[in-house]
Order: C-alpha cells, then structure tokens, then sequence
C-alpha cells in the first residue's frame, strides 16, 4: 500500500490506516465484507496501479460515517478528515461518496431505465462527469473490483444487479480508460457471477490454467524479440492471454465454436515505419506457421473508421494458434485514442463508429475527454514504473459543458451546462415544458431558474393546463440555456399568434361577405380563387393587412348584362348618312359613321397609339379595344358581324387615357410612397391602386391616366429602378 512512496507520503498513508482503522472496523457493507477490508483492498488495488498518495489515502477514508448535515453545518470548519488530511484528500473523498450515491440510487431504480444502450452510455458520460478528478473514477473502479474479489474468494453470492451493472457501467468505463488489468478481472468476475455454467464451460474448453498461458505469451514475446532484434528492428512486443469473458463475447457476437477461435492468445509488436511492419511479418512467418485463410492487411487496405495493423494468426510447434498484430507507434496512438478505438466498435457496435464530419461537438468532447484521461494513467504508470522517487503532480481536472442528470424513474438526461429544470421539462417532452410551474431538486422545491447539477434528481411540478412564461425568453433571467427548450418557447407563442390572427381575419372575411350577401360562399374555394393555398391563409393576410378585402368584392360582383341594341338604333343617332369620318368623345373615329358612342374597354384600356379595332355593343355603343385584345378576340370569333372599324383622332389638347401598369416588387416599408413620387414626378394622375402582399412580394396595380404610349414606356422605365422592383409593365 505503500509502495513506491517517498518516506513522507508513507507515513501520511500510514497515518490514515491507523486513523480508520477503529472507526471501520464494526461496519460492514450489505455484501458481509467488512469496511476496514474493503478500504485496504481498494487502496492495495489503486497501490498496484501506481496511484498518487491522495489517491490511495481516500480510498482508505471514503467509507468513514457521514454526519448529518446539523453537525455538518456545525463542524464544518473543524472537519477532521481536513484537518488530518488536507483539502485534496477531502474533495476526493466526497466525490467518491456522490458517485457511490449514484451507483446506490441507479441500483434501487426500475430496471427498465437501464435497458436501452444509450441509457447506459449516458450513465458511463454521467459518472465522468461526477468526477471531475479522474482519482475520483479510479477509486471507484478499484472499490467495485474489491467488492467482487471478496465475493469470490468468499464465495458468497452476488446480487445480479450489481454484477450486470459492473459489465454494463464499470467495466466499459476501464476499458475507454485504458485500465485493462482492471477491466479483465472486473468482467471475468461478474461473468461468473451472472453465468456461472458458461464460466465453467469456457474454462475447461481453455485446457490449460492462466499461469500456464502467461507463460506460454511470455515465452513466445522473448522468442519474438530475440529475431526482431537480429534483424535489426527496434520494437516493442507485449502480449496477454484472452480473458475468459472475452472468448464469450467473440463466441457469440460471431457465431463459431472455441476450436474456430485463433486469439486465443495473442502478441503486439509496435515498431518505427510500414516497411518494419512488413519485415516483422516476415519474420512472424518464418519463426512459425501461418494459418491459412488469417492474415488481414490493414495497412494497404485501413478498415472505414481509418484503423491500419497487419493482422495474422500463426501456430507453434505443438500446433497452439495465437495472433501477431503489427502497427507502427502512429497507428497504435490512432487505435487506442483516435476513431478506430477498440471501444467504438465492440460496445457501441458499428453505429458507434461515426465519420468525422459527422460527429456531435458533445460526443467529441466526451472521447476527448477520455483520450485524455487514458493518456494520463499512461502517465502515472509509467512515472511509477521507471522511479521510485515523487512525481511532480499534474493537474487532473476535467472540463466540461454537458451535465447529467437523473429522472424520478433513474433516466439519465443530457443537458448543457447551465441547463434549468425548465430545459430538464421540455427535454422530455414540450407539453411537459409548457405546464412546468415547478420544480423540486434532490426532493427540494427550488427556484426554475436554479442551474442544474450533474448527479442531480430532477422532477417538474406541472399545471393541467397552460402555457410558458415570456420572461422564459429572457436570457437575463436564466431560465433557459438550452436553443432546443428556447425554440419550443417560441414556437408555443408563435402558434398563439396565429391562431389570434386566423380568427381576426376570418371574422374580417366573413363581414365582408355578409355586406355582399354572400354568406354561403365555400371559403376553401374562395381563397384558391384569391391566390391562396388555404382559407387560413386568406384569414392571416387579411389580419396583417396584406390583403384588401375590395378584391373579394371585385371577385364576386355579378357583372350587369348589357341591353339588347340594334346596329339601327345606333345609325338613328347618326346627324347624316354619307360616308364621313367624324370625331366622338373619346377620340375615336368611327370609318362611315359619324357621332357615334363610342368607349374605351377597360378589359385592355387602349390609348395612343395602339392599334385598335371597334366592336358594337348592346346599348352602350361601339366598345373600342386593342386589336391584340383576348376578349375582342373571343367576341370577334362569336359575333364577326359587330366588328367595325375605327382610328384613333387627332385628338383634342389635354386628352388623357387610363391604363393600368402592374408592378411586383420585394415588399418592404416605403415601397408604395416611392412608387407614388415616380406617378407624381412624370405628372400622371393615378385613379385607382391595388396592392397585395404575398411570401414578401408585393403585387401592386396602378391605374394612370397618360397622354399617348410615350408617357406610359417613360412611366415604366422609372417605375422599374425603384429599389426592390424586379417587375414593371402594362396590363
């Protein structure tokens, strides 16, 4: 327990087993095991991990009693494991006893909360995040390895839940660490705890002890090294035999039979570049046999997530398989901290396994975080390995931005740091959200905008009805951190607003149609013929004042059907007979006909100098219109023998014509105003204006009164450099 420690560090451990000794010594945990002998062994476990001296005196101290929080708060300032030990050994102590918490609360849980994979994973990034000192995981890892060992040398039973949250939660956490003599015996342990028969099986079927295997690994790395070094090759061979919950895992998730499994045993060998890969292989090959069908080069050809190694399984003289991996240091340091970790793809599975451009800035700091976790117990260990003098200490702090915390029914939840009770409710569910009037934290009622603590239990106290609060927007008032949460705020009041502004307009819609003395119009039909998809639509333009209600009016007002008049009431108007050309109001010469009525159509309002044709009409006279006028067209078509000729006169000063000019234009603040000063500046009187609104276009109709076709191609050429215009012509 004191190994490797200066005499001042020995002594201070020393200290600390002296002083718990008698306050453990009649407590024991729910297993049988006594507290004193958990706290050796844990600390005798951090011991053979090298752990620093604060490490291995908490775990010594994190079974001592707790008091209640009035003596607490009374002897705060006189705390005795501060006084004895200092402000290091304490902050470590509490960690572990808030992640032993943790550990107690999942284990009472519903067992349904953990069955899902992300569940648990988010339990693993929960305890991570508890312990912003790594010492703080490490001493937790080595008092659930204790717990087991005693079990099993005691051979008492296990209590399942607490074997399969070890190969669910502890387990994969020492692996993504990197403590593999932790990880094996955790999983071996529990294995045997959960299935015991399978245990047995898979041992016989080993057909030799574990001693005899490491022997065997340890003969063929000296063999190995011995001919590397002939050669030339500086390497690195390590090896370890397979674990026997390990040969499980590999017999299920592939489907063979132990006498199909090649790795058994297995030996790495690290060397500087590509070409020593290649020459150590060559080397493999000729100390011992290939088998056929086994070697893998994934150098030449990386596997997807960028992994490269030469992979082969080779047989010695008794015919006892084993695998070679061969790597450069590069693709090592890749394998065991970069996307190919062994991790990602044999807990998480192939899903786990994400393209770089496609990884969640969380999930990235979370395997940063643990790159540089594995990367420090490197560290320790080989500080502890190469001397045995005091190591300057380096900091072990973890930062974080996510925070997790638990559900009344033990669900982990992932939020941002600084995250509410109010992100907790919507986070669930946005129904939730919105009737959230409360909230109650480790059982305590507290403030909604109290900052949320990873560990912590949250349950949301809730109205039957109702809605947010705007002040939740407020980011001074903090009670939001998270854009998801704030967006379904927004969204809620969004919906309010239109809901009220549907109503308006629909009640504007329908006293319009009231006024007409339309109220059986299909309103669905109605907006389609008004430009809109849906009636609603209709309603929300007419609130916001984007659409005017006159177009329904135009659109429903039955035309008056003209009288019936014969082409000899018109001549009876006539002053003579002759053929003469004579001018009428309109200035329109009708050829072979003199003062006779005559009126610009307003389906193409002709003017100066359009070519036109005239067409009689029934009581109204001669209607005059465009000669590329749809609607003379048609009538022309159908009634040939109305058409009559007619030219445009000489006119008399100050004759005007209207014409309508059709503008769509990016709506903004101003755009009629500078459309109006274009009309005002050219001296054109404008008589009529439709404007409508629509996806922020602007569709507007000016009705102007010009002099001849020079005042209108001027008009239009203004109109079209106003900003925003994109769009100027006549109707």
């Amino acid at each position: 327990m004191i190994g490797g420690l200066a005499a001042a560090d020995q002594a201070l451990v020393q200290r600390a087993l002296d002083w718990v000794s008698p306050r453990l010594a009649q407590h024991s945990t729910s297993g049988g095991e006594t507290f004193l002998a958990h706290a050796f062994g844990s600390a005798q476990i951090l011991t053979d991990m090298q752990a620093d001296t604060a490490t291995r005196v908490a775990a010594l101290l994190m079974l001592t009693p707790v008091p209640d929080e009035a003596s607490a708060a009374k002897s705060r300032a006189s705390d005795p494991i501060s006084e004895k030990f200092g402000a290091e050994v304490v902050q470590l102590v509490q960690g572990t006893r808030a992640l032993s918490r943790l550990g107690s609360f999942a284990s009472g849980a519903t067992q349904g909360a953990f069955d899902s994979i992300d569940q648990k994973e988010m339990l693993r990034k929960m305890l991570l995040a508890m312990a912003a000192d790594l010492r703080i995981v490490l001493i937790r890892l080595a008092s659930r390895l204790q717990t087991l060992r005693w079990l099993a040398a005691e051979k008492r039973p296990c209590d399942p839940m607490l074997a399969r949250e070890t190969l669910d939660l502890y387990s994969p956490l020492a692996n993504r660490l990197g403590i593999w003599q932790i990880k094996w015996e955790m999983e071996d342990l529990a294995f045997r705890f959960t299935d015991p028969q399978r245990y047995k099986d898979i041992a016989k079927l080993l057909e030799e002890k574990r001693v005899e295997r490491e022997d065997f690994i340890a003969q063929t790395i000296e063999q190995l090294e011995m001919g590397l070094k002939a050669r030339g090759i500086v390497s690195e061979v390590s090896g370890r035999p397979k674990h026997i919950y390990s040969i499980h895992n590999k017999m299920r998730s592939k489907g063979v039979d132990f006498s199909e499994l090649y790795d058994v045993r297995a030996l790495r060998v690290i060397v500087q570049d590509e070409r020593e890969c290649y020459a150590a292989l060559g080397l493999v090959h000729e100390l011992w046999v290939p088998v056929s069908d086994e070697f893998d080069d994934y150098i030449s050809r990386p596997k997807p997530n960028g992994y490269k190694s030469l992979h082969t399984v080779v047989a010695d003289a008794t015919e006892r398989p084993f695998e070679v991996q061969i790597r450069t240091r590069a693709m090592h340091e890749f394998a065991e901290f970069g996307m190919a970790a062994h991790w990602r793809y044999k807990e998480v599975g192939p899903r786990g396994v994400r393209a770089a451009t496609g990884q969640q800035p969380a999930v990235a700091e979370y395997d940063r975080q643990l790159a540089w976790m594995r990367q420090l117990l490197a560290w320790n260990t080989e500080a502890g390995t190469q001397s045995d003098e005091p190591q300057p200490s380096k900091p072990r702090r973890v930062t974080q931005d996510r925070i997790y915390v638990l559900s009344p029914q033990a669900r982990v939840i992932e939020l941002p740091i600084g995250a509410t009770a109010v992100d907790f409710a919507y986070h669930l569910h946005s129904d939730l959200g919105h009737r959230c009037r409360g909230a109650r934290i480790d059982g305590q009622m507290v403030p909604l905008s109290t900052p949320l603590q990873t560990g912590q239990t949250v349950e949301i106290v809730t109205t039957k009805s109702g809605g947010p609060s705007r002040d939740w927007l407020n980011p001074q008032l903090g009670f939001l951190a998270s854009p998801r949460a704030r967006a379904k705020v927004r969204a809620w009041f969004n919906a309010i607003e239109l809901a009220q502004r549907t109503t308006q307009g629909q009640a504007l819609v329908e006293k319009e149609l009231q006024r007409l003395g339309k109220t059986s119009v299909n309103l669905e039909q109605l907006a389609q013929q008004l430009g809109f998809a849906r009636a609603d639509d209709l309603y929300v333009a007419a609130a916001k004042e984007e659409f005017s209600l006159r177009q329904i009016d135009a659109l429903l007002q039955p035309v008056v059907p003209e009288p019936e008049l014969r082409v000899e009431d018109l001549m009876a108007h006539a002053m003579r007979a002759e053929s003469v050309t004579a001018e009428s109001k309109s200035n329109v010469l009708v050829v072979g006909v003199g003062s006779l009525l005559t009126q610009l159509a307003r389906c193409c309002r002709p003017a100066p100098p359009d070519a036109i044709q005239g067409f009689v009409t029934r009581g109204r006279g001669v209607s005059i219109h465009r000669s590329a006028c749809s609607t003379f067209a048609d009538l022309s078509k159908h009634q040939p023998e109305r058409v009559i000729e007619v030219a445009w006169s000489a006119g008399t000063p100050g004759s005007v014509y209207p014409v309508e000019v059709i503008i769509q234009a990016q709506d903004r603040p101003g755009l009629l105003r500078d459309l109006s000063e274009v009309f005002a500046r050219l001296r054109l009187n404008v008589i009529a204006v439709n404007t409508q609104s629509k996806a922020s276009v602007a569709y507007m109709a000016f009705t102007a009164e010009i002099r001849d076709g020079a005042d209108l191609q001027h008009a239009l050429g203004a109109l079209g450099e106003v900003p925003g215009v994109f769009l100027a012509r006549r109707r």
